[in-house]
């Protein structure tokens, strides 16, 4: 499968979570998700500034154009607010690779369905309609709230590449590293749509 098969405009929708392509129109958007938690302040996210929406945008998109990455805008698909964004990244259709990352929520959705429902999305269109063999995952080492998120998933931690990325605050991390591969969606699969069975079933 071609690069192009695999970095084109793509929307998917389920469960009031829409994924759409992110574009200059989400930066208004971006900037109010930011600002619920002041996101930015977290030391181990790549959440953008006060300010830095466009650029965060523009980057995105030139990574798109090289092929690399498909990011989305994750969105209220009821009221249409902008609750954060996600990508895939590191794409190698080659090896039927690709990785999912740049992810981060408002805080008043984190720990809700929202998180799930794109997950589901993303690793259903990955493993059955881009039929990749493995789906990966990387976090800063002291992200552990995004370590355990992708443990819940069903990901494998497979070892940390040591002094690998530059923080905003000028640090280097560790990188810590995860993947699937297509065997283990189903199981996996079963898994999130049971968690989003339990979400559903919590009272009001």
């Amino acid at each position: 499968m071609s690069a192009a098969a695999w970095v084109h405009a793509l929307q998917l929708q389920r469960d009031g979570v829409r994924l759409e392509p992110l574009g200059p129109q989400h930066a208004d958007g971006l900037a109010a998700a930011a600002r619920d938690g002041e996101l930015w302040n977290i030391r181990v996210t790549g959440v953008p500034a006060p300010g830095d929406e466009t650029a965060y945008i523009t980057t995105a998109l030139q990574m798109q154009a090289a092929g690399s990455r498909q990011p989305f805008a994750v969105i209220d698909a009821t009221s249409g607010r902008v609750l954060g964004s996600t990508s895939y990244h590191d794409m190698l259709p080659e090896v039927r690779r690709l990785e999912i990352g740049y992810t981060w929520y408002a805080r008043s959705v984190q720990r809700s369905h929202v998180n799930s429902t794109a997950k589901l999305m993303l690793l259903t269109h990955a493993f059955e309609t881009l039929h990749a063999a493995v789906v990966g995952w990387r976090t800063d080492n002291f992200n552990f709230a995004s370590q355990r998120a992708i443990e819940r998933l069903g990901a494998k931690r497979d070892g940390v590449i040591r002094h690998h990325a530059l923080r905003r605050d000028g640090t280097v991390r560790d990188t810590v590293m995860y993947s699937m591969t297509a065997g283990e969606w189903p199981e996996a699969k079963a898994q999130l749509l049971y968690r989003l069975v339990m979400y559903r079933s919590k009272p009001c």
